[in-house]
């Protein structure tokens, strides 16, 4: 038995907020502000969005490692932040979380219709996230409603390490049943995403303008002038630069393209990892 390249994508594995739903990827970063609001500790949404695409506990921990949001946690408690504290900030995250996924549930407009034409020329849909099982089986439900499925889930918490190690992407080639990882492409809107794609061995789509780096809604995107947007995607794509995605587009309905691109380079012999 010889191995061989793969000559064309098998799978997609998708983020969920900023990817597929939630344009802005507001619902977590909301969360975040208010959840250390509660300990009266100002964090703002701009460094809430920092370590976006990460579990959430190391979120947490990621933010009380910055020196000013440590500074403000020792104004009030006297002390910076200890790994019990950042448990009881998760842990008044999580039902603020679970309580407000629904405001920002909505499908990022015309990607059904993409995932179904990707399905439709025989891509499977497998899919993973930075929220832990509790919030994402909520997701997955919202999202069913509005008539999307993935083929398959995999929840922060459900695999050894989180986002950028790649378990969640290998536990999907797993579960999908696909023979190379060079036949997966992972879509995401963070940085930790991509390194995820990355380490996984797979194709990488980095979207730039639908995700946690631009932080705009629908509305907000469709109304910026062309100079603000020209400006605005080159300061993410540097954003971006270091996790070397192989691809940066605007949102997902730009992945039919990618997708013809990629399937032309595998017929050629090129695989994501020399790329």
């Amino acid at each position: 038995m010889n191995y061989t390249n793969p000559t064309r994508l098998q799978a997609a594995i998708l983020d969920w907020a900023g990817t597929v739903v939630d344009f802005g990827s507001f619902a977590p970063t909301q969360i975040f502000v208010e959840a250390f609001a509660e300990f009266d500790v100002e964090v703002s949404i701009e460094e809430a969005r920092g370590p976006m695409g990460m579990g959430k506990w190391d979120h947490i921990r990621t933010l009380c490692d910055q020196p000013a949001i440590a500074e403000r946690y020792s104004k009030v408690f006297g002390r910076t932040p200890s790994d019990d504290d950042v448990t009881a900030i998760y842990e008044r995250f999580m039902p603020l979380q679970i309580d407000k996924i629904a405001v920002h549930s909505a499908l990022i407009p015309g990607a059904l219709q993409t995932l179904t034409g990707l399905r439709a020329g025989g891509l499977k849909i497998g899919s993973c996230s930075g929220y832990p099982k509790v919030v994402m089986d909520k997701v997955v439900e919202l999202a069913k409603r509005n008539g999307y499925v993935a083929d398959h889930v995999v929840a922060t918490d459900e695999t050894p390490n989180g986002r950028p190690w790649p378990a969640q992407a290998l536990a999907n080639v797993i579960a999908l049943g696909i023979d190379d990882v060079g036949a997966c492409v992972k879509v995401d809107d963070t940085v930790p995403g991509i390194l995820e794609g990355r380490r996984a061995g797979m194709w990488t789509v980095a979207l730039v303008c639908s995700g946690n780096a631009l932080g705009l809604t629908w509305e907000e995107y469709q109304a910026l002038d062309a100079g603000t947007l020209a400006r605005e995607r080159q300061r993410i794509h540097a954003l971006f630069e270091s996790a070397r995605p192989h691809y940066l587009v605007d949102t997902i309905n730009d992945l039919p393209e990618v997708v013809a691109d990629i399937n032309q380079r595998l017929a050629k012999g090129e695989m994501p990892q020399s790329a």
